[in-house]
């Protein structure tokens, strides 16, 4: 009796291990997967710097993270249709050079610069969405000669000066500006509730349209788990100098995208034309017109973030936008579970890659690592990356076919 008993849980348990291991292989965990990996990496170091998850470094990371945080949240719209764009570093660079000329060497103010800056963005968003939809060139081709014309407009926007600094202003309070216990414990008890609120409203909703509500204990579960994270990180930030208003902005342009993405017909439409276009066409979505608003929002999110990082830096230069931010403004998403595929991934990706790229760069700065070694094992993350997400979808596609 007690071996039979033994054997059903020996069964139980291997099931319940097959069931978890299939649904890591099929991509379902993405989350997870990506939330234990960035812990791994942290404790790994820690272990070998003792000065990683400091206070100091920790507000550090976050402010480099910034950035390519801002960016890679259009480049998750891209990937979401199954295309691809090349230029986000240089349309980054450029656009933060038009800002950084206007406001210094023509003297407008910072605010209309930066506006100026950002339409910018959206103007060759444009521009690399009308020849990718009514010429029909692939986007890779589109953004790869754009990302050779725009390196080449920074140059010719910068002129013979080669390095523009930025003066004490709104453009450098960006990343300049902290605040105290106040704003902070504010914010993380009004996202705690918050969390809590929309899980309620989603709950409601599905009863009302006849569905299987969520359990009411995975919504509290999911609260105290997101307040905890909050919590802790808003003590973490307080105990250095504040919260950061730069991380405030990558947070909010992020929860921002994700309802877009996750609550509104144009972000259900998205999702459809990167799954199947011309499924999606039939359907009476204008793909045309989903497509160029994506590009656009994809480049004026790399002005954005072309910004943060002038802010950030205080100048801006030839070599604006270049160096690893494509690479990495790529990389995050993917290793964060969106598909290189289209119509699968979520926005919370970028914010989780870009943490997942730039612990690693921090980290190995701290370990006084080479620029060649660092870019050797962020190309050999975003490979493993890569093949994982590919494994998946064939996993996927052999389910769906038997």
């Amino acid at each position: 009796m007690e071996g039979g008993v033994a054997g059903q849980l020996r069964s139980l348990g291997k099931e319940a291990r097959s069931g978890i291991l299939g649904r890591v292989a099929r991509g379902e965990l993405g989350v997870l997967q990506v939330v234990f990996a960035l812990a791994l990496i942290w404790i790994i170091f820690q272990l070998a710097n003792d000065r990683f998850l400091t206070a100091v470094n920790l507000t550090n990371l976050m402010l480099q993270v910034t950035a390519v945080g801002i960016i890679s949240i259009g480049v998750v719209l891209v990937l979401l249709l199954g295309e691809i764009d090349l230029s986000i570093g240089a349309v980054s660079g450029l656009c933060a050079g038009i800002m950084a000329v206007l406001t210094v060497q023509h003297g407008w103010s910072p605010e209309l610069a930066i506006l100026v800056g950002l339409l910018s963005g959206t103007a060759i968003g444009l521009i690399n969405g009308f020849f990718n939809t009514f010429f029909g060139i692939p986007s890779f081709v589109v953004t790869l000669a754009g990302l050779i014309a725009w390196q080449g407009a920074l140059l010719l926007v910068l002129g013979d000066t080669g390095t523009i600094n930025l003066p004490p202003s709104t453009i450098t309070d960006l990343t300049s500006t902290f605040y105290g216990p106040g704003v902070g414990w504010t914010l993380a008890v009004l996202v705690t509730l918050g969390t809590f609120g929309v899980g309620m409203l989603e709950r409601r909703r599905r009863q009302k349209a006849g569905l299987e509500p969520a359990p009411l204990a995975g919504i509290v579960l999911r609260t105290i788990i997101v307040g905890a994270v909050i919590f802790i990180g808003v003590a973490i930030l307080l105990s250095d100098r504040g919260v950061p208003l730069a991380v405030l902005i990558l947070l909010g342009l992020t929860a921002i995208f994700a309802f877009i993405t996750q609550r509104t017909r144009f972000g259900r439409h998205i999702y459809a034309v990167g799954g199947n276009a011309e499924a999606a066409r039939r359907a009476g979505i204008r793909v045309t017109r989903v497509r160029m608003t994506v590009f656009a929002i994809a480049s004026t999110m790399a002005a954005a973030g072309g910004i943060m990082a002038a802010s950030r830096l205080i100048a801006v230069n030839q070599s604006s936008g270049s160096g690893d931010v494509l690479l990495n403004a790529i990389a995050g998403p993917v290793i964060a579970g969106t598909s290189l595929f289209g119509g699968r991934g979520t926005v919370w990706s970028a914010l989780l890659g870009a943490l997942v790229i730039g612990s690693i760069s921090n980290g190995m700065d701290l370990l006084g690592l080479e620029s060649s070694v660092k870019f050797m094992i962020t190309g050999g993350v975003l490979l493993a990356a890569v093949t994982l997400d590919s494994l998946a979808r064939r996993q996927r596609s052999q389910i769906s076919v038997t």
